[in-house]
């Protein structure tokens, strides 16, 4: 895949994902209950858990596409910090995806239970390990220079985000995680705007084959 049609199909992936994760979190926070709220599915039924559920997987594998572009297009340089911080991004994003569908094997499940608290536990560690790598590839971009101005802050911006306000907030009131969780995935949509610009494009950058 070329330079240029890596960087348009990462920056729709990401546009996409961002905006219509943005969109979910407003749905699930004020859509009417179809179940109690010590079910696990809750907001949902089981069978639109298990909807939204799929939606996500396919949702978070674009976000992980769209990371990898601006990893292997040389925004974060080539060093050591970049190679961790894109490959811990990609892959625990990844992960993320596939923990979206292992979720469904508890919709059914009360809230809370062990296979519930299971479940949340595994995605606190991938989302920490999310967030950790991509602080990294921030700092990565950071101290590249190739980005200029607020585009150069994003990746950063969206792994602190994780830390601090997302990681307190899924402990809070499920509106306030649910919008939270919003706010975050517009962040990734301004990710994709920063990539699909042509002026944010370094001169010297060349994308490594896919």
């Amino acid at each position: 895949m070329n330079d240029i049609m890596a960087r348009k199909t990462g920056a729709w992936a990401l546009l996409l994902a961002g905006f219509t994760g943005a969109a979910s979190g407003v749905f699930l926070a004020f859509v009417p209950p179809a179940v109690a709220d010590d079910r696990f599915s809750f907001p949902l039924s089981a069978s639109g858990f298990t909807a939204i559920q799929s939606f996500f997987f396919l949702h978070h594998l674009a976000i992980a596409w769209g990371l990898m572009v601006v990893w292997r297009s040389g925004f974060a340089g080539r060093g050591v910090p970049a190679l961790i911080g894109g490959i811990g991004s990609v892959v625990s994003m990844v992960l993320l995806a596939v923990q979206e569908l292992v979720a469904i094997s508890v919709a059914h499940a009360a809230y809370p239970s062990p296979a519930t608290d299971i479940v949340d536990s595994i995605y606190g560690v991938l989302s920490l390990l999310n967030g950790a790598a991509l602080i990294v590839l921030g700092i990565a971009v950071v101290r590249a220079r190739q980005w200029v101005g607020w585009r150069r802050y994003i990746p950063l911006i969206l792994g602190v985000y994780v830390i601090v306000p997302l990681t307190p907030a899924i402990f809070g009131p499920f509106v306030v995680a649910r919008l939270t969780i919003g706010v975050w995935m517009l962040i990734f949509a301004a990710l994709g705007f920063a990539l699909a610009r042509t002026d944010a494009i370094p001169a010297n950058a060349r994308m490594e084959r896919l």
